[in-house]
């Protein structure tokens, strides 16, 4: 999988300790992106699902994964694959995309599908820079939701959490 970074601890990525997987490719290129680098497909560095798997692994205080980006719905499989691990080692799963929950659920491939079914909480929606907020939690500008993905799924619409 094509990796931008990866972030061991990281509290700004979802609640407790977070491991955050930052995938190389993105092809929203929102304006005002706080990743810009990870835009290109051909960019960062090579790594297997066992290496980076290896990392999240590795610190047992890590309370779970995040998936982001770039996009990791970009990469689907791969990402799939290390939310498996992730959630069979006890962790919560949650990803960013700039495609929406309702996109993914009905139009996503079947990796796609596969890969948000995996998660706990999905922060949907592109970065908007002319609606960009720090005021809210766990995403960058007000369009953005924080779905709830298990109830979303029951339910057949997006499920949000309280702020």
């Amino acid at each position: 999988m094509r990796i931008y970074g990866l972030v061991q601890d990281s509290i700004v990525d979802g609640p407790g300790f977070r491991f955050s997987c930052f995938v190389q490719g993105c092809p929203h290129r929102c304006p005002g992106c706080h990743n810009p680098d990870s835009h290109d497909p051909s960019g960062g560095k090579e790594m297997t699902v066992e290496e980076v798997a290896g990392e999240l692994l590795k610190n047992p205080l890590t309370d779970g994964l995040t998936l982001s980006g770039g996009e990791p719905f970009a990469q689907a499989e791969e990402c799939l694959a290390l939310a498996r691990i992730a959630r069979a080692s006890g962790r919560t799963v949650w990803s960013y995309s700039g495609w929406s929950f309702e996109y993914l659920k009905n139009q996503g491939t079947e990796a796609q599908k596969a890969l948000l079914a995996e998660l706990d909480v999905l922060v949907d929606g592109p970065f908007l820079l002319e609606q960009r907020t720090l005021a809210l939690p766990w995403r960058g500008s007000r369009n953005q939701r924080v779905v709830d993905v298990p109830a979303s799924l029951a339910a057949g619409e997006a499920v949000l959490l309280p702020d």
